[in-house]
């Protein structure tokens, strides 16, 4: 694959942090199997990026923010399914990463690198097959820093970027990935990613069985305290409260406030009937693209029910500004990571998923 896609992924699991890290190691064992790459263009090969050197003892993996909680389960579920590999945990915090880096044996070791620093980044890049960027949160990032360099050092890339602003910015490098024979997939995570397979599935469904063309599509999320997912995870739905939420109604696109619009969804059995809230996320935006879907919205909800309040009253009375000022928001997280974690035990971890689609014949669900 030598192309972007705002939502590709496949492969799911019980727990957010560890399916994140099987869909991302799943895409990387595709990724770094040996195939033979498109001709390039002269133009590609004038670029002046250095020539890969080949890797000595066995294809070597790149997990940035390989010290969190998506980044490790990663490597982790990498290091499984392909033990031949080698994984280089990449991350700012030495002694950490040396840490987790021996928990996977011989074949792991710790890079030290900034993805804000280009030297340093390409140079870790330079050593690598393959990168997978997991250092969120991806909110506020103005620039897609490692995509770029990974094109520049003819490295395959993959993410799990859950940020719409920058899964479009990221589809901006399609011709450049393109030209310079690099794979790269976005957004495979499981929402987005698993979410837009979900998604795609009912869609291309209606379609062979010939029902009525899917009028309505809503993306409906639940997580019972962190959902086993790190404290960057928690950034990014804070991130979240100072964007307008993007919705598509019959074809326009409108602007509502985020965390409004509350529904009540039946999650089925084992999680029941749960309260779920507007936010922006990039399935919306893609699923109208690309599936041809008129109306599509996304809502998130969580428990214990006191957390949705938190939120709304986040959403509602703090300035924006504040909510969309990265420093702020990870200040915040310091602050209230602790309470969530002593919650967890409590409220347990849980994560759940409902697609619906509706044709003007009937409503179809696809439940995760």
């Amino acid at each position: 694959m030598t192309s972007l896609s705002p939502s590709s992924s496949a492969g799911a699991d019980s727990d957010q942090a560890q399916s994140k890290g099987i869909i991302a190691a799943m895409g990387m064992v595709r990724a770094c199997m040996p195939v033979p790459l498109p001709a390039l263009p002269a133009a590609a090969h004038s670029t002046g990026a250095a020539e890969k050197k080949p890797s000595r003892g066995g294809l070597r993996v790149l997990v940035l923010g390989g010290t969190g909680r998506v980044g490790w389960s990663t490597a982790t579920a990498l290091s499984k399914l392909r033990p031949d590999l080698r994984i280089l945990i990449g991350g700012r915090n030495r002694e950490k990463g040396k840490s987790l880096a021996s928990k996977l044996g011989k074949r792991s070791e710790f890079v030290q690198v900034d993805i804000h620093d280009p030297s340093m980044l390409e140079a870790a890049l330079y050593g690598a097959d393959l990168v997978v960027h997991a250092a969120g949160p991806f909110q506020r990032e103005d620039k897609c820093t490692v995509l770029e360099a990974a094109i520049s050092t003819k490295t395959p890339y993959i993410d799990v970027c859950d940020d719409a602003d920058y899964s479009w910015r990221a589809k901006g490098f399609h011709e450049q990935a393109k030209a310079s024979g690099v794979p790269a997939i976005i957004t495979a995570g499981i929402c987005p990613g698993v979410s837009n397979v979900m998604a795609a599935e009912l869609v291309h469904a209606a379609r062979r069985e010939k029902a009525s063309e899917p009028e309505r599509l809503r993306f409906f999320y639940y997580i019972a305290g962190s959902g086993g997912v790190g404290p960057t995870t928690l950034a990014s739905s804070f991130l979240l409260l100072g964007e307008d939420v993007i919705v598509y109604n019959k074809g326009k696109e409108r602007k509502l406030k985020p965390y409004s619009g509350s529904l009540n969804i039946d999650f089925g059995k084992g999680v029941g009937k749960k309260d779920v809230y507007l936010l922006n996320l990039p399935e919306v935006k893609s699923t109208f693209k690309i599936l041809s879907v008129p109306t599509v919205s996304a809502r998130f909800g969580s428990d214990p029910f006191f957390w949705n309040w938190g939120m709304h009253t986040f959403a509602t009375f703090l300035p924006t500004e504040s909510l969309r000022d990265k420093n702020k928001v990870l200040k915040l997280v310091e602050l209230v990571d602790p309470i969530v974690r002593t919650i967890d035990v409590i409220a347990g971890e849980c994560v759940a998923m409902r697609i619906s689609r509706l044709c003007s014949s009937r409503i179809h669900f696809n439940n995760y």
